[in-house]
């Protein structure tokens, strides 16, 4: 029950702080069955992930607030343009194990889809985390840099864990085994991709706060990356210890879906509020994890058990 009443408090927390949207809408109108169709039978291949996502780009842009504008179809546009870096890797020799992190990619982008078409559809549930970006999917409100900046929020926050636990049920736990350095290797491609993407999402008001701050931003943000990416992993390493418990692995979900919505919210408050709250729902966070079933890893247990 303790881990309920976080969780409630975190969505209250989410509702205290959360920017007010202008109109709501609930699906993705006009384009609801062509959506549906396109998120369906998911990809078996890093090839079928961004040939999906090119679909996905049609049709998003399609959508309101005006062609090519759609606040989901901006973070739609980044992530293509990540997963066609991840996937040229795979043709390199920078990769350990490329089965590994192609499962893992298939994983991630299934996530994403899986959410997409529960949108305002009767009966499914759509995770808090993507809830946030998608209602504000059609408004001119946020920027779109704040909409891809909520779409990697929702991806990486709430998606990657339980990407990585899928990938582990197909091609087993490897620890800090080989495909760690796989998992690294996106963090490499971020850093290189940031500055463009960033100011290829910028207004000009921004650019000039850019030009001011020279390469600060660049460097704060892949410190951002670093740092919930690595989170990730250890989310995925709990997530992973609680497989044996069904509702203590969903309370965990639970509470890692409400506190990447928070982070959603409190992105669109400035950057000045975000780190100061993020550290806070962290810690909060860290305290549920704590009373779900304590603090040590699968490697800690297993060391304890030796």
């Amino acid at each position: 029950m303790q881990v309920e009443a976080s969780a409630e408090r975190l969505r209250e927390c989410r509702r205290r702080i959360e920017a007010s949207v202008p109109e709501v809408v609930n699906g993705w109108t006009p384009a609801e069955q062509a959506m549906a169709d396109a998120c369906r039978t998911p990809p078996e291949d890093i090839a079928g992930v961004v040939e999906r996502l090119k679909l996905l780009q049609t049709i998003l842009d399609t959508l309101p607030p005006s062609p090519a504008k759609n606040r989901v179809g901006q973070f739609n546009a980044l992530y293509l343009t990540i997963t066609e870096r991840v996937a040229a890797h795979l043709l390199g020799s920078e990769v350990h194990d490329k089965k590994w992190l192609e499962v893992l990619d298939v994983e991630f982008a299934r996530l994403y889809f899986t959410a997409l078409s529960s949108w305002g559809v009767p009966g499914k549930d759509t995770p808090d985390a993507w809830e946030v970006l998608f209602r504000r999917a059609h408004t001119d409100t946020i920027s779109t840099l704040e909409a891809a900046v909520l779409g990697v929020n929702a991806h990486i926050n709430h998606d990657l864990s339980l990407a990585l636990i899928e990938t582990w049920k197909k091609m087993g736990y490897p620890g800090d085994g080989p495909q760690h350095p796989d998992y690294l290797l996106v963090n490499k491609i971020f850093y290189e991709e940031i500055p463009p993407l960033r100011r290829r999402f910028a207004t000009a008001w921004q650019m000039e706060i850019d030009k001011c701050v020279g390469d600060l931003d660049d460097w704060s943000q892949r410190v951002l990356v670093r740092t919930t990416r690595a989170m990730a992993w250890e989310q995925a390493e709990r997530l992973w210890e609680l497989q044996d418990d069904d509702d203590d692995y969903r309370r965990a979900c639970m509470v890692m879906d409400r506190v990447a919505a928070i982070a959603g919210e409190t992105l669109l408050r400035g950057t000045g509020i975000v780190r100061v709250l993020w550290l806070t729902v962290r810690a909060t966070a860290a305290g549920v994890w704590h009373r779900v079933r304590g603090r040590r890893t699968p490697r800690q247990l297993e060391a304890a058990r030796r």
